[in-house]
């Protein structure tokens, strides 16, 4: 499913317009980036919990000349599902 998939079954389900579907999808996604660029975790009951992760620096390798390279430390979004969503995959 992709994200033009997701608004027409929100639309269907809601019973509203696609368009007011879209802004609805996207306003979701944007309150979660939002808070995860702010530090905040989400915590959707039943279904899971986003969370920003440190990543470490650490050392590579250039897979062509075998090279070393630095990789700087970054933040990685993560999601962890809950109960009720792995019950519904199960």
């Amino acid at each position: 499913m992709n994200k033009n998939d997701l608004v027409a079954r929100v639309s269907t389900t809601a019973d509203i317009s696609k368009a007011d579907a879209a802004k609805a999808v996207d306003a979701v996604f944007d309150s979660i980036a939002d808070a995860l660029k702010g530090g905040d975790e989400v915590r959707l009951v039943g279904f899971g919990t986003f969370s920003v992760a440190a990543r470490a620096a650490s050392e590579g390798r250039n897979p062509r000349t075998g090279e070393k390279i630095q990789i700087p430390a970054s933040k990685q979004p993560k999601f962890k599902a809950g109960k009720g969503l792995k019950d519904a995959v199960n």
